[in-house]
C-alpha cells in the first residue's frame, strides 16, 4: 500500500494506479480505504506516550513487561489514557519494540553440607503470607568485579518480597549472614517469631548462625534434604530479577569495583526495589506501599 501511494503520489497519478494495483494484487476499493486511514493518529498515541513516561520515570523500568507495565498505569492513572486490557499492552508494547525476553540463567553457588543434620522446612514451598514478618526467606548470590567477588547476602519478606535486611562483603562465610539477621532484626524488632527461610549452604547449616537464630528468637527453616532449588524458588526468582533488570547488558560487572557494584545494588534493593518498583505479586503495588496500605488498615480496623 505505501509503495502504491509513494508512485502514484497518493492516486493522483491515475494512470498507473491499475497497473501497480493489479502488479501487487491490491483492490482499488482496499487501496482508498488505506488513503482515507493513513493520515489519522494511531489510535493508541495516548496509552504509547504514558508508557513512555513510565519507562523514564525509573532507570529500572525498561524491564517491564505487559503486566507490570500494565499495573504501573493502572497505579498511575493518566489523565485522558483509557487502559485497555493486557493484550492490547501486549501488541502496542511490540509495535513500540518494548516486549523483553530473558536471554541468560544465573548459575548457583550453594555449597550444601551434607553432613549437617536435617532441618525440618517449615514452609514447603509456601510463600505467601497474611501479614508482615511471619515469613522471610534469605539466601546468598555471588557476583564477579574487576577487583574479586561481591557476596550478598539479603533477607526478604514474603509478604510484600520488601527487603528488610541486606549485607555485602567480600566473602560469602557465615558472619556475613548473621550481620544479615542482625541488620533484619533491628530494623524490624517484630521479626521475633518468625519463619526465616534458606537454603542448605555451609553459612546456615554452621553453630555461629545457629545461634543467632536463637538470639534474634527467630524460627529456623532450611531446604528439604537433597538439596532443591525450588524449596527456596521465591529468593532464587529474586536474584534472578535483580540481575536481569539491574546488571545483564546494563554494567559490565568485570570492569566494575566491588565498592562501585556495592553503591549500585545497595540503590536498587532500598530506594528502587522496595519503594518504587512495581511488583505484580502485590498486586501492582510496590512493597512498601502494599506494607503501608496493611498498617493503614489496621488502623481503621482500630
Amino acid at each position: 500500500m505505501k509503495l502504491i501511494a509513494l508512485k502514484t503520489k497518493d492516486s493522483e497519478w491515475k494512470g498507473n494506479l491499475s497497473f501497480y494495483c493489479r502488479v501487487l494484487h491490491v483492490s482499488r476499493q482496499g487501496f482508498y480505504q488505506y488513503l482515507a486511514k493513513k493520515d489519522r493518529p494511531w489510535k493508541y498515541q495516548l496509552l504509547a506516550e504514558a508508557m513512555m513516561e513510565i519507562l523514564t520515570e525509573d532507570e529500572y523500568n525498561d524491564t517491564y513487561g505487559r503486566i507490570r507495565m500494565y499495573q504501573a498505569l493502572i497505579l498511575k492513572q493518566p489523565e485522558n489514557v483509557d487502559i485497555p486490557s493486557e493484550r492490547t499492552f501486549y501488541r502496542v508494547m511490540e509495535e513500540l519494540g518494548l516486549n523483553h525476553r530473558p536471554r541468560r540463567k544465573p548459575n548457583g553457588i550453594t555449597k550444601a553440607d551434607q553432613e549437617a543434620k536435617k532441618s525440618e522446612d517449615l514452609l514447603k514451598r509456601d510463600f505467601k503470607a497474611e501479614k508482615p514478618l511471619v515469613k522471610c526467606v534469605t539466601d546468598i548470590t555471588e557476583i564477579k568485579t574487576s577487583d574479586g567477588k561481591l557476596s550478598v547476602s539479603t533477607v526478604f519478606d514474603c509478604f510484600d518480597s520488601s527487603v528488610i535486611g541486606l549485607v555485602m562483603d567480600t566473602n560469602r562465610k557465615t558472619p556475613l549472614c548473621v550481620q544479615t539477621l542482625e541488620n533484619a532484626s533491628k530494623a524490624y524488632p517484630d521479626i521475633q517469631g518468625a519463619i526465616i527461610h534458606s537454603d542448605r549452604g555451609s553459612q546456615y547449616t554452621s553453630q555461629l548462625y545457629r545461634d543467632a537464630i536463637h538470639k534474634y528468637e527467630i524460627q529456623q527453616s532450611r531446604n528439604s534434604a537433597g538439596g532443591r532449588c525450588h524449596d527456596n524458588a521465591c529468593c532464587e526468582s529474586m536474584w534472578s530479577r535483580m540481575k536481569l533488570e539491574l546488571l545483564y547488558d546494563r554494567y559490565d560487572m568485570e570492569k566494575m569495583s566491588t565498592d562501585e557494584l556495592r553503591t549500585v545494588i545497595w540503590m536498587y534493593f532500598i530506594s528502587y526495589w522496595n519503594n518504587r518498583r512495581i511488583c505484580s505479586a502485590n498486586g501492582g503495588l510496590p512493597p512498601m506501599v502494599k506494607r503501608q496500605q496493611y498498617y493503614n488498615s489496621l488502623k481503621e480496623a482500630a
